[in-house]
């Protein structure tokens, strides 16, 4: 069982985000507020649970809040200010968009740019360790799946129905084969470096 809150705080906020590593599409970043009782056995790090229990949650999860937000930072962006910068201004456009303003804030991370004058604790594997962060990477990772199968329709050549957009053997080939897209991030790595010989 994940730990409820880290603060003494009722409105302490899960911070997390989904898709930091890819190669195309949103990094999405969700924020939740629980209601003070709320537990639940099966709520985990995403990265942990099936599409299926991702889908289950999210329910659970959105039912059980306070408030919550969910919110995406588009390839054009990630290009021009960098993913880090990217996945933060997603989590600080979340916080603006909760429609209570938290006393405490607990991110999964290391890296976090100080919000207003909310006070906030950055947690390494916090997504395995609380129970709102773990919430927050649920709704983030499948928020964000929905939107990759949706592009993925237009662009089924890049498989992002499956990858979600993430740097697989097959999304890479589609890269070489056919190119970028307007969903990809320039400012990546897309293309692995070619044997060169130097004469």
């Amino acid at each position: 069982m994940l730990k409820s809150r880290y603060s003494k705080y009722i409105h302490e906020c899960g911070i997390d985000e989904a898709g930091r590593g890819c190669l195309a599409g949103p990094v999405t970043a969700a924020a939740v507020i629980l209601k003070p009782n709320f537990k639940n056995e099966l709520i985990d790090d995403s990265k942990k649970l099936s599409s299926a229990q991702r889908e289950k949650l999210s329910k659970i999860i959105i039912e059980n809040s306070i408030t919550y937000t969910i919110q995406n930072v588009f390839p054009k962006k990630i290009d021009e200010v960098n993913i880090l910068n990217a996945s933060i201004l997603a989590m600080h456009r979340c916080i603006d968009n909760l429609v209570i303003k938290p006393k405490f804030l607990i991110i999964d991370g290391n890296k976090f740019k100080k919000y207003s004058n909310i006070p906030h604790e950055t947690i390494v594997k916090g997504d395995a360790k609380y129970l709102s962060i773990a919430s927050a990477s649920i709704l983030a990772k499948y928020s964000r799946d929905i939107y990759m199968k949706k592009i993925s329709k237009k662009f089924p050549k890049y498989f992002w129905f499956k990858n979600k957009g993430y740097p697989t053997k097959e999304h890479k080939e589609a890269l070489k084969k056919h190119g970028i897209t307007k969903h990809h991030r320039k400012s990546f790595k897309l293309f692995d470096k070619q044997l060169t010989i130097d004469l």
